[in-house]
C-alpha cells in the first residue's frame, strides 16, 4: 500500500469539502485579553479574539498569573511524575478540596484535561459496573462518546434533552441492571441547556446513576460558579459532576466531583489517570486561584451576561441570524462549509477579527456556523465593529438574513 498517497488523498478530500482545519498561530497578550498577535507568512497582524473558551478572561487575571509565578518560583516547572509516583504536589491536593467544596461533594479528582476526565471516568465506571448500560444524550461531546466506547458497555442513545425518551429507554431495561445516564449541562455548539432536574427524576425512578458534564458551565453559572446544577439547586442529586479548568477558569485540567467512594474508585482503576503525569504545580496553583476568585466574585459573570445580551441585540438589529438560547454561546449560522471558512478567513485577514469556522464533524453538515463567545472585556466599540463587518459580509455574499 502507498501509505503517503492514502494520507494525501484523505486530506485532499477534507480540503475539497471545505472541512480542512487550519490553525491560527496566535500569541495572546498578557493582561490584554481578548487581543492577540496573529503570526502569518505576511508578517504579524493584531487581532481581536471572539471565539475563546477562556470565557471570563481568567487566563489573564492578575491573581491567577501571580499564583502561577509564585508556584514556579517555589516548586519549579514540572510535576515530576504521575500522581502515584511523586507527582501529587500540594497545589493539586488543595485544588481537589476546593473543587469538592465548589460542588458540595465529599471529594473530587483532578485530571490533565476535561477530555481525559470524561474518557477515564466514563470508561472506568461503565466497564467495572457489572453488565452496565450507559444512556447517552445524542449530542454528547466526543470525549464522553469515546469513554463509553472504550468501556465496551452497552450504550443506548436518547433524544437530545428529552426526558420522556430517556424514560422510555430506561423502561426497557432490567430494573436491577446498573445504569448510567450521561449528559451535559450547556451544549457547546448550540448553547442549549439540559433539563437536569427532569433527568434526575427519571434516573431516580429507574435506579440509574447520573453523570453530568459541566465543562461549559463551571465558573459561569451559579452563585459561586458551580455550574448550571448549582444555579438550579440540583447539584446534590447528581452522582458525578465533571468539569474543566481550561474554560471559564482559564487554565488547564479537568476533574470529577462526587462521593469519596466514586472518586477513589476512579482514582484506583482508571488507567488514563494512573499512567499519566500530573498537572504541574504552576497550573494547579493558577486553577486554584481562579476557582477561589470566582467563588466570591460575580463581577465577571455579570459583565459577561451584559456583553452577550448586547451582542445578540446588535445582531438582531442588522438581521444576522443566530441561534436563540439561554447560554453565553452565540452561534451565528452560515450553513455552508466553504462560505463559513471564507467568512472567517476574510474576517481574520482583512478586519483583524478572529473567529474559527465550525464545520463537520464538529457539527452536522448543513449547520456550519461561527461560534461566538462575547467576554466581559469586549468593548462596545469592538462589538459594533464586528457586527457591522458581519452585516457587510452577509450583503456581499447574499446570505439570508433573519426576519
Amino acid at each position: 500500500m502507498d501509505y503517503q498517497d492514502f494520507f494525501e488523498k484523505e486530506l485532499s478530500g477534507l480540503r475539497g469539502d471545505g472541512n480542512y482545519r487550519v490553525f491560527a498561530d496566535l500569541e495572546r497578550h498578557a493582561g490584554d485579553f481578548p487581543h492577540a498577535t496573529h503570526h502569518r507568512s505576511k508578517g504579524l497582524h493584531e487581532v481581536t479574539v471572539w471565539c475563546s473558551n477562556d470565557y471570563l478572561g481568567m487566563g489573564q487575571h492578575p491573581s491567577v498569573i501571580s499564583a502561577m509565578h509564585e508556584a514556579l518560583d517555589t516548586c519549579g516547572a514540572g510535576a515530576g511524575g504521575t500522581r502515584n509516583i511523586s507527582g501529587t504536589n500540594h497545589n493539586i491536593v488543595v485544588l481537589e478540596q476546593e473543587l469538592a467544596d465548589l460542588h458540595g461533594t465529599e471529594s473530587s479528582l483532578v485530571f490533565t484535561s476535561g477530555y481525559v476526565s470524561n474518557l477515564a471516568s466514563l470508561a472506568t465506571l461503565a466497564s467495572k459496573l457489572p453488565d452496565c448500560v450507559v444512556l447517552s444524550d445524542e449530542l454528547n461531546h466526543a470525549s464522553m462518546i469515546e469513554g463509553i466506547r472504550q468501556s465496551r458497555a452497552k450504550k443506548m442513545i436518547f433524544k437530545h434533552n428529552d426526558p420522556e425518551d430517556l424514560d422510555r429507554r430506561l423502561s426497557e431495561l432490567d430494573p436491577a441492571r446498573p445504569k448510567i445516564v450521561a449528559f451535559e449541562s450547556v451544549y457547546s455548539m448550540d448553547g442549549d441547556i439540559a433539563p437536569i432536574a427532569d433527568f434526575c427524576d427519571v434516573a431516580d425512578k429507574h435506579g440509574a446513576m447520573t453523570y453530568l458534564d459541566e465543562v461549559h458551565a463551571v465558573g459561569l453559572y451559579g452563585a459561586r460558579g458551580g455550574g448550571v446544577s448549582e444555579m438550579q439547586g440540583v447539584a446534590h442529586r447528581l452522582t458525578v459532576i465533571e468539569g474543566t479548568l481550561a474554560k471559564a477558569f482559564g487554565v488547564l485540567g479537568g476533574y470529577i466531583a462526587g462521593t469519596e467512594a466514586v472518586c477513589d474508585f476512579v482514582r484506583s482503576f482508571a488507567s488514563a489517570f494512573i499512567f499519566t503525569t500530573a498537572l504541574p504545580p504552576t497550573v494547579a496553583a493558577g486553577a486554584l486561584a481562579s476557582v477561589r476568585h470566582l467563588k466570591v466574585s460575580s463581577v465577571e459573570r455579570d459583565r459577561q451576561r451584559d456583553r452577550v445580551q448586547r451582542f445578540r441585540k446588535c445582531l438582531d438589529e442588522v438581521g444576522v441570524p443566530h441561534c436563540d438560547n439561554p447560554s453565553h454561546i452565540v452561534p451565528v449560522m452560515v450553513g455552508d462549509p466553504v462560505r463559513c471558512k471564507q467568512i472567517t478567513d476574510t474576517l481574520l485577514d482583512s478586519y483583524g477579527i478572529y473567529v474559527q469556522p465550525i464545520n463537520y464533524p464538529t457539527v452536522p453538515r448543513g449547520t456550519e456556523r461561527l461560534r461566538i463567545t462575547p467576554s466581559p472585556v469586549h468593548t462596545d466599540e469592538e462589538m459594533d465593529y464586528f457586527v457591522q463587518t458581519l452585516s457587510t459580509m452577509w450583503s456581499e455574499l447574499s446570505l439570508k438574513r433573519a426576519a
